[in-house]
C-alpha cells in the first residue's frame, strides 16, 4: 500500500522534480540498483566495443551468446529495477533482494521484451518517426509486467491506452533525459549515477501519475 504523497500532474517537468525529490530521498538503495543494473551492462558492453575486430569462430559465438544474453537475462534485471523505482516514487519500502525478482515472471518478461523490441525496431525501419512514437506509447510496458502482473500482450495493449494524449510528455521527458545523461557523464563520469537515477525515477514518477490520473488513483 502506498503511504501519502504529493499527487503529481502527468508532466514532464513534475515528473523530472518529482523524480529528483525521490533521487535524493532514496539516493543509496536506487544506487545500488544503478550499480547491479551497470554491471547487468557490462557484458554487452564488452561485446559492442569489440564489434571491430575481425570475425573469427569466437567472436561469432560470442556475440550469440551477447544475443542470447540480451534477451533472456538482461531484461530480468531491468524489469526488477522498474519495479523497485515505482516502489520508490510511491514511498514504498525498497528491499534490494528484489532486484531479482523478475525471476519469478520470466516468461512473461522475455516475451514483453521481445515483443516490445519486435514493435519498435519493425515501426523504425519504417519510418524513424512512428518509431519514436511506438516506442513512447510502450513507454510503460515493463511497469505494468511488473506493477500489474500483466501478459506481453496486456500489457502493450494496456501501456497503448495508458500513454493516449501523454505520448509528447513522455517523449519530452526521453528528450530531456539525453541531456541530463551527458551532463552526468561531463561530470568526472561518476556523475552518470545520480543523472540516471534521476531518469529512472522521474519515468517511474510519470507512470504513476499517469496511472492515478486513469485509474482514479485507487490502490495507488
Amino acid at each position: 500500500m502506498e503511504n501519502v504523497t504529493p499527487l503529481v500532474p502527468p508532466s514532464w517537468n513534475g515528473s523530472l522534480s518529482f523524480g529528483w525529490e525521490k533521487t535524493k530521498q532514496y539516493f543509496l538503495p536506487l544506487l545500488l540498483i544503478i550499480l547491479v543494473i551497470a554491471i547487468a551492462n557490462a557484458p554487452v558492453d564488452l561485446i559492442k566495443k569489440n564489434e571491430e575486430q575481425e570475425y573469427t569462430s569466437t567472436r561469432i559465438m560470442l556475440e550469440i551468446i551477447g544475443v542470447a544474453y540480451w534477451l533472456l537475462l538482461l531484461p530480468i534485471f531491468e524489469y526488477s529495477a522498474d519495479l523497485m523505482f515505482v516502489q520508490a516514487v510511491r514511498n514504498q519500502k525498497i528491499n534490494l533482494r528484489d532486484i531479482v525478482i523478475g525471476f519469478n515472471n520470466y516468461l512473461n518478461i522475455v516475451l514483453a521484451h521481445l515483443l516490445v523490441t519486435a514493435l519498435i525496431g519493425i515501426s523504425l525501419i519504417a519510418l524513424i518517426i512512428p518509431g519514436i512514437i511506438v516506442a513512447c506509447r510502450l513507454a510503460f510496458v515493463s511497469y505494468l509486467i511488473m506493477d500489474k502482473k500483466l501478459d506481453p500482450i496486456a500489457a502493450v495493449e494496456a501501456s497503448w491506452k495508458l500513454t493516449s494524449g501523454h505520448g509528447w510528455r513522455i517523449f519530452g521527458l526521453g528528450f530531456t533525459s539525453i541531456f541530463i545523461f551527458l551532463i552526468g557523464l561531463v561530470c568526472f563520469i561518476v556523475g552518470i549515477f545520480p543523472a540516471l537515477i534521476w531518469i529512472k525515477a522521474s519515468f517511474a514518477s510519470l507512470y504513476r501519475a499517469v496511472l492515478i490520473e486513469k485509474e482514479g488513483g485507487a490502490g495507488y
